[in-house]
């Protein structure tokens, strides 16, 4: 048996089995709604934000306009910005005369132990049971902006049982960056953690998007709030495994609320990939080792092995044939042509490439960078 046809069939009988068995991971799961609740529980939205003047103005109008029956206020911590964060929140509120409904409250130092953006929500928390602890968390970023119903139809489906709901919004996906890496995140997210096995009861499966959670009171109170995750660099899913231990969970995508960050380059893209990828491996060397065994034959060598002809080529088509055609949805989903499904072995090299850059400023003493401030991980 030649090397070429043993890596073709291996990559076939691969994506034989994310095809039809892994929770079908590779088609939408979007949002429906509920039924209204008989009452709508009260609601804090808490909404870290650190150097978010781009972004927080369209965030904080959009979460005082919801349409929601409920007692609803939002909490912003501003986490030591640079910029003018607070100051726009704030005429955001004032022009809608909503001022009343927005408190901004400072971060204090970051601890040790603590990621940046799970201790700015751990503030957040504080501040809200101060006012009078809601039933309800909204947990959300500065940079998204909700569609009016988002808060409503949440509140709904936590209604039917859920101890924690959170959406994937639509990510900005407008430049030829975005179009190029933006949907295969989702993608390569939803194969990580498929939605239906985080949202089926009996599976161990559990994740969440942290752009978009709401939360009962009493869950997060429960697992003993942030605490407990609190040096998670992947906290939406710490959290999410945290609740899922003795709860509900509920992930799903949604079209309607849609996150305001662009990335115009690839380097952008980049930074954010490389900024947990190996933190999402646990920090081990024999994980990132497998990571890239596994990738390399799972979406390169269905392309690598074509050149050697015979079986083997027509092995390896077939694999690079089922593997765009599981990629098609999700590009359909962000209003993209069918056409660039064939480009995912090369988006997979990327993403691969950035994996590996991800463990390298790790390494360095640089992992977690984000907005110039590093990880408590990697501190000297």
């Amino acid at each position: 048996m030649s090397a070429a046809y043993f890596f073709a069939l291996l990559a076939l009988l691969i994506w034989s089995y994310l095809l039809l068995g892994r929770g079908l991971f590779w088609l939408p799961r979007l949002f429906k709604p509920s039924p209204a609740p008989k009452s709508w529980p009260r609601v804090t939205a808490v909404v870290p934000a650190r150097d978010e003047a781009a972004t927080v103005g369209a965030a904080v109008t959009s979460l005082l306009k919801q349409d929601y029956a409920g007692a609803f206020s939002v909490v912003l911590v501003d986490d030591h910005s640079g910029d003018d964060t607070a100051r726009i929140a704030r005429d955001a509120a004032a022009a809608l005369g909503m001022a009343d409904r927005l408190r901004i409250v400072a971060a204090p130092p970051l601890p040790g132990g603590w990621t940046g953006k799970l201790w700015a929500l751990s503030t957040g928390v504080r501040a809200a049971v101060e006012a009078g602890a809601p039933d309800l968390y909204l947990f959300t970023d500065a940079d998204i902006a909700h569609h009016p119903r988002n808060l409503a139809e949440l509140a709904a489906r936590i209604g039917t049982g859920y101890d924690l709901v959170s959406l994937m919004v639509r990510l900005h996906c407008r430049s030829a960056a975005e179009r190029f890496l933006i949907p295969a995140f989702v993608y390569f997210f939803a194969m990580l953690y498929p939605f239906a096995w985080s949202n089926d009861p009996r599976k161990h499966m559990a994740a969440a998007a942290g752009g978009c959670m709401l939360m009962q009171r009493t869950a997060f109170e429960r697992i003993g709030g942030f605490e407990a995750v609190k040096g998670e660099m992947i906290d939406d899913c710490a959290l999410a495994r945290a609740v899922k231990r003795g709860g509900r969970i509920w992930l799903g995508l949604t079209r309607e609320t849609r996150s305001l960050r662009a990335y115009p380059s690839l380097a952008g893209i980049w930074n954010v990939i490389a900024r947990t990828a190996y933190a999402q491996l646990g920090y081990s060397v024999l994980m990132l080792l497998a990571t890239v065994a596994a990738l390399g034959v799972t979406f390169l060598a269905p392309v690598l092995v074509l050149p050697a002809g015979g079986l083997a080529a027509m092995l390896g088509f077939a694999a690079w044939a089922v593997m765009s055609v599981t990629y098609v949805p999700m590009l359909r989903f962000y209003g993209l042509s069918a056409y660039r499904a064939l480009l995912l072995p090369a988006i997979a090299a990327v993403y691969l490439a950035a994996t590996v850059a991800s463990a390298w400023r790790h390494w360095r003493g640089r992992g977690g960078e984000w907005k110039g401030r590093v990880s408590w991980q990697n501190r000297p």
